[in-house]
């Protein structure tokens, strides 16, 4: 069988790449496969015709995870976004923890069954991640702020071992200098001012999902926090995505090194911004898949309304 790519379709039906990767990610274009990270599509596929909206499709993300959370509802979409969203973006942060022990922790609020010795921290950062989404999804309509931004690492960090040292601000800006691999960061006494204005041009923006990943990439060059800015970063996203009715990201393990690699690539030209673009959009997919799983039927919409294209 010939196939053809994500753009090809796109140009063929006359509607932007993000939608007809959305529409394979849910199933709706049938023999499209996914392999060695992209999407082929059946030359003769015909573009799907768009569905009716039903009050249950017109339901947001955050619609949904707001409910099931306060219903307290086990194994739905909230369920799996708290187990998968802070097992993977405390693993990308050298978390020990298991999924499965992510899992057991949630469900129980228990350790379970541990094997060998395991840092304190990843427990405790494991069950103030799942305090820290609660917040995000309670309030995700929220302006974004500096103390907004400061809330969530408070949450994040309160028990830590390190909220137990000096030179270590809880909820607040860095006392000391870090850097983030070979790159330096901006120096404490000018994070309040990077952040204000990184801020305020954000708010000024069309908070597109590629207005997002700017504003990520430039809250983690300036890596305010002591530790715990990429856990930050990855919670504020999911934050604006549900704010804007963009489909969430979730960045896995699969992933992670094209995460990096647009992070540090970002910043070069507009072609080394695609690399960080396609991870965010792969990251969309998986969430999308997660969406179909649970009956919701809004990924394939959401997924293009605000992406800029």
């Amino acid at each position: 069988m010939d196939y053809q790519t994500i753009d090809e379709a796109a140009s063929k039906w006359g509607v932007s790449s993000r939608q007809v990767r959305a529409y394979c990610a849910v199933g709706r274009i049938p023999g499209a496969i996914y392999e060695h990270g992209a999407w082929r599509i059946p030359w003769d596929a015909v573009k799907p015709v768009r569905k009716s909206r039903t009050k249950a499709q017109e339901k947001s993300v955050l619609v949904i995870l707001e409910k099931e959370r306060k219903t307290k509802l086990k194994g739905g979409l909230y369920h799996r976004l708290q187990i998968d969203f802070t097992y993977n973006s405390n693993h990308i942060e050298g978390s020990r923890l298991t999924h499965e022990q992510t899992r057991w922790i949630f469900e129980t609020k228990t350790l379970g069954q541990l094997d060998g010795d395991m840092p304190v921290d990843d427990v405790v950062e494991t069950t103030n991640h799942f305090r820290a989404v609660d917040t995000v999804i309670s309030t995700a309509k929220a302006a974004l702020t500096e103390n907004y931004i400061k809330r969530l690492h408070a949450i994040l960090k309160s028990g830590t071992t390190n909220s137990r040292q000096d030179w270590f601000a809880v909820g607040d800006y860095k006392r000391l200098e870090n850097t983030v691999g070979e790159f330096d960061t901006v120096k404490p006494a000018a994070v309040h001012s990077e952040m204000a204005r990184l801020l305020e041009e954000y708010g000024k923006c069309g908070h597109t999902l590629e207005d997002i990943a700017a504003f990520h990439v430039r809250f983690e060059a300036i890596h305010p926090f002591q530790d715990g800015n990429g856990r930050v970063g990855r919670l504020i996203l999911l934050k604006e995505c549900l704010k804007y009715d963009l489909t969430p990201i979730l960045i896995t393990e699969n992933i992670r090194q094209f995460y990096y690699k647009g992070l540090s690539e970002w910043q070069k030209n507009d072609s080394k911004r695609r690399r960080l673009m396609d991870t965010f959009r792969t990251g969309q997919d998986t969430f999308a898949a997660m969406l179909r799983h649970y009956g919701h039927s809004v990924a394939a919409d959401l997924a293009d309304q605000r992406d800029g294209r």
